[in-house]
């Protein structure tokens, strides 16, 4: 069997993010893995030009702050039941962050929730997870809340 010594779980907050915290501490607890949290933050202009947007100058680090204090607390969570928790936090478009992450951790699995976009939201935005799916250096676990 494998083994499971670094599992990546990105994290956006959402209920699907948070099952994929759920299920990942159940493994960390059964493979004494340490689990990396991580969550990217992006503002996503690529669809305006740099002239149309005004960004306030505190606005990156407020961004950054309430991110990082909502990862503390799903951080705490899963020190709460025991795992070997670490937090990475980054600026930068979610795939490629939570991809470069993989290989910089050299984890062993990433496990991470879908929102499961449908339709032209999926034709336009695309779905981080398949990104992931497609580029990711490891194998990738994908979980929905369930309350779809």
């Amino acid at each position: 069997m494998t083994e499971l010594e670094t599992i990546l779980v990105p994290v956006d907050f959402s209920a699907h993010s948070e099952q994929a915290v759920r299920y990942a501490v159940g493994l960390a607890k059964r493979f004494g893995s340490t689990l990396h949290l991580l969550h990217a933050y992006h503002l996503p202009v690529e669809v305006a030009t740099p002239d149309t947007i005004a960004v306030p100058r505190d606005f990156w680090a407020s961004l950054r702050e309430a991110a990082s204090r909502k990862l503390g607390e799903a951080a705490a969570k899963a020190t709460g039941e025991g795992v070997k928790v670490e937090m990475l936090l980054t600026e930068g478009a979610p795939a490629p962050a939570i991809t470069q992450a993989a290989e910089r951790l050299h984890a062993d699995l990433i496990v991470m929730g879908t929102r499961g976009l449908t339709g032209l939201k999926h034709v336009l935005l695309g779905s981080v997870a398949e990104r992931v799916l497609r580029t990711a250096p490891c194998p990738v676990l994908t979980l929905k809340d369930g309350t779809e």
